[in-house]
């Protein structure tokens, strides 16, 4: 159990895998297109370096890039 804690605490699942790519599946299993599928579910953002959620961070600190 301690190899499996240590394993996700260096290697964390992100949204991409833990819900993105199984539902990706999930409808290319009924005819989708995987790719597809999995570009509308998880675009890839405007700036790779930060997230939606920095974003608004740095917007409400009065930072702009």
């Amino acid at each position: 159990m301690a190899g499996w804690r240590t394993y996700y605490t260096l290697y964390p699942f992100d949204d991409l895998h833990r819900h993105h790519r199984p539902a990706a599946i999930i409808a290319a299993s009924m005819g989708g297109k995987f790719e597809q599928v999995l570009t509308e579910l998880a675009p890839t953002p405007t700036d790779p370096e930060l997230s939606d959620a920095d974003r608004d961070v740095v917007r409400a600190l009065g930072f702009d890039r």
